[in-house]
């Protein structure tokens, strides 16, 4: 599907709030990859991604009606889908916060000579222990503090710092393994 303008989603989301389905499919097909990217980026390549994929998409229909039109409805999808990972990952908060000394070797090799490709980062990063890929996510690309991370992971500021740390120390090892 190609992608519409924010007119023509706001469009679909009005007879979507209305329960016409062939607007929910439409709305699906537009955002599906991109949800599913964020999903990947937080969960990892695991069917606990495609679960999120299908909790946010349940969410954004059931929640299409409180849409204000302020902003573009993308950002307003994809934050639903930042939040359906938080909220998972809040509730198997033993599995991301615990002890992530050890560095799972899950990342194929990545050749240092030759240019990262974005395909080959976002294959490292979902490659990423659960604990340092939450962490690394909320900081580096959605822009959260440590403090907001550890209130929202329920770790400490300075255990978020840690989990940084060592994400990006993870995944330079990575790039620069031959």
């Amino acid at each position: 599907m190609t992608n519409l303008s924010e007119p023509k989603l706001q469009e679909l989301l009005r007879a979507c709030s209305a329960g016409d389905r062939k607007a929910q499919q439409a709305l699906y097909q537009q955002f599906a990859p991109v949800v599913y990217a964020i999903c990947v980026r937080y969960m990892g390549a695991t069917d606990e991604a495609k679960d999120m994929l299908q909790e946010t998409m349940v969410k954004f229909f059931q929640k299409s009606d409180e849409f204000r039109f302020q902003g573009s409805l993308e950002g307003w999808v994809k934050r639903i889908a930042v939040n359906t990972c938080l909220d998972q990952i809040k509730r198997n908060k033993s599995k991301y916060a615990g002890s992530l000394d050890e560095a799972y070797d899950l990342a194929g090799d990545v050749n240092a000579t030759q240019p990262l490709e974005t395909k080959d980062l976002l294959r490292l990063v979902a490659s990423l222990p659960d604990g340092y890929r939450a962490v690394f996510n909320m900081y580096a690309i959605e822009g959260f503090t440590h403090a907001e991370i550890g209130e929202v992971l329920g770790i400490s500021e300075n255990t978020s710092k840690s989990q940084l740390f060592k994400a990006r120390k993870w995944l330079q090892a990575k790039i620069d393994r031959n």
